[in-house]
């Protein structure tokens, strides 16, 4: 039998175990820090209350020492010693001695330690291995389920987004506070809230005597606004979006499932122009009113207000759009215009189940929302037909409120909308009702129950203070209004201004909005 020349050119070479890359990952871990800090929660007594904030169960790794600690833990629990003996007398208690490796194991973790004085640094790094596990068992499931084509993706980002929180609420956690320092902080806040104007401490809403009982709309507040059909909801919040967006440059958004974008800044500019609704609605303005829609909407159209109105929201969906609107502008306020048209699932549809239950889910949702961001989130919401068949006092209740009594319980604040004159009622107390809106403090967590008197402008679609109009008739409005000296519509040339500051203008000012909504420099100053 011939044997074969061998190829110098064909060589094997072997795996060299000396190099680590080529040897598979090992999940992060700290064994023999896990060990020690063991030994030394059996060597000292009170070593446990340094690090039971820190330490879980599930931190540790291997098996055998989390069922260690278990037994540790239950002597704790139970005011029990905690010692090698002891320890060992739980783990033949709980059936798990040969889990943890049987008694020498037990024993031989004593050993590994001489006392427990950086107990509490070598359970930190514990944990921070424990994070790094979970933060790739998570990236492994959602790796899994991204490559499933069955897979809903807003369900997925939000699924993601939910348990990055999860961990980070879990593992970071407050510590006490000596009563020196709360002092000193509650000190140092006074005094800063002291130089604010007006003493607010959230977001202004506007409205002087609301403000006033409110202190604006506070952080992680979930706040509901309640009324029958035509009580001025939507105008409400969007005066309470302008005011906070254009006067106090306040990020604010609005998630609109009722009425489009579009119909929503119509209203805006109605409110801001002073001008009809209707002949917004129509287009048909005369030559002076669009060159007052240009000069009165400069401020509005470079205003931090963000309009969705993705119709039938999810609350999967909305909360992945609250993130993304805080970490990209970091938004201070949400209006959702109307609770009872949002559905509890990612696909727009019902649950199944019983819509109260549903409705619940959502309200607990928003809270949740306004938690999570520290912002104010606003809810509008239906009433039950009950206010319009109750005999004598039309006013709302808190048992009116449609669907859920969760939303009442939720809620930080619940305030009702209500206007006599829609009820025929033209007098209150010997006071005209003309005009008049009432905000109804119903339910105040962290303040007092009061009502506050608005005025409503219902050709403008807007409220204001009361007392800015005074005796002042809002159905009666000048038919050309003046800005400081005499308003002209005799056209000289397009955009061009006289001496004594007069516009006058050629067409309905189109060159003039085009410049307003398209420059990226400052609009012109009328």
């Amino acid at each position: 039998m011939t044997e074969k020349p061998n190829n110098p050119r064909i060589t094997r070479k072997k795996p060299s175990f000396d190099n680590p890359n080529n040897l598979g990952k090992v999940p992060p871990q700290a064994v023999d820090l896990e060990e020690a800090v063991l030994g030394a929660l059996m060597l000292e007594k009170d070593a446990l209350t340094n690090v039971i904030d820190i330490l879980k169960v599930e931190s540790f790794y291997k098996d055998a020492h989390k069922v260690i600690f278990q037994a540790i833990l239950d002597l704790f629990t139970d005011s029990q010693p905690i010692d090698l003996l002891t320890v060992t007398s739980q783990l033949r208690k709980n059936g798990a001695l040969e889990i943890a490796g049987g008694a020498f194991y037990v024993t031989e973790l004593t050993s590994k330690v001489a006392s427990a004085a950086n107990i509490e640094y070598h359970a930190r790094i514990i944990t921070e291995q424990a994070i790094k596990r979970e933060l790739i068992s998570i990236a492994s499931e959602i790796q899994k389920d991204a490559f499933e084509d069955t897979t809903d993706v807003f369900e997925l980002l939000d699924k993601m987004e939910q348990s990055l929180f999860e961990i980070s609420e879990k593992n970071i956690r407050k510590n006490y506070s000596d009563m020196k320092s709360i002092m000193r902080e509650a000190i140092a806040e006074m005094e800063s809230k002291k130089h604010q104007k007006d003493g607010l401490t959230g977001v202004p809403s506007g409205f002087t005597a609301l403000d006033r009982v409110t202190s604006g709309w506070q952080k992680s507040d979930l706040v509901i606004i309640a009324a029958r059909p035509a009580m001025g909801k939507t105008a409400f919040v969007l005066s309470v979006l302008r005011n906070a967006a254009v006067d106090h440059s306040r990020p604010v958004a609005i998630f609109s499932l009722e009425m489009s974008s579009v119909q929503l800044v119509n209203r805006l500019i109605a409110s801001e122009a002073e001008l009809d609704s209707e002949k917004i609605k129509k287009g048909s303005l005369a030559e002076h009113e669009w060159a007052q829609l240009v000069h009165k909407t400069a401020k509005l159209s470079k205003a931090p207000l963000f309009v969705d109105d993705t119709p039938a929201l999810s609350i999967l969906e909305l909360r992945a759009k609250c993130r993304k609107l805080k970490a990209q502008h970091d938004i201070q306020m949400i209006v959702i215009d109307y609770l009872q048209l949002m559905s509890g699932d990612s696909k727009g549809g019902g649950n199944g189940g019983n819509r109260e239950q549903e409705i619940a889910s959502i309200s607990r949702a928003l809270k949740k929302i306004a938690k999570e961001l520290a912002i104010p989130v606003i809810a509008l919401s239906q009433l039950s037909r009950a206010v319009e068949t109750r005999g004598g006092d039309k006013r709302p209740q808190l048992s009116d409120l449609r669907e859920s009594g969760a939303i009442e319980q939720d809620a930080d604040m619940v305030m009702f909308l209500y206007r006599p004159e829609y009820y025929g009622i033209t007098e209150d107390e010997g006071m005209s009702t003309q005009g008049v809106g009432e905000v109804i403090i119903a339910k105040h967590r962290n303040g007092s129950l009061d009502t506050v008197k608005l005025r409503f402008i219902g050709k403008y679609t807007k409220f204001t203070d009361l007392e800015n109009f005074g005796n002042f008739d809002p159905g009666q409005m000048p038919a050309e209004p003046m800005y400081g000296n005499k308003f002209s519509s005799q056209s000289t040339g397009a955009g061009e201004f006289d001496s004594g500051r007069t516009i006058k203008l050629q067409s309905k000012a189109n060159d003039d909005i085009d410049d307003l909504l398209n420059k990226d420099s400052k609009p012109t100053d009328f």
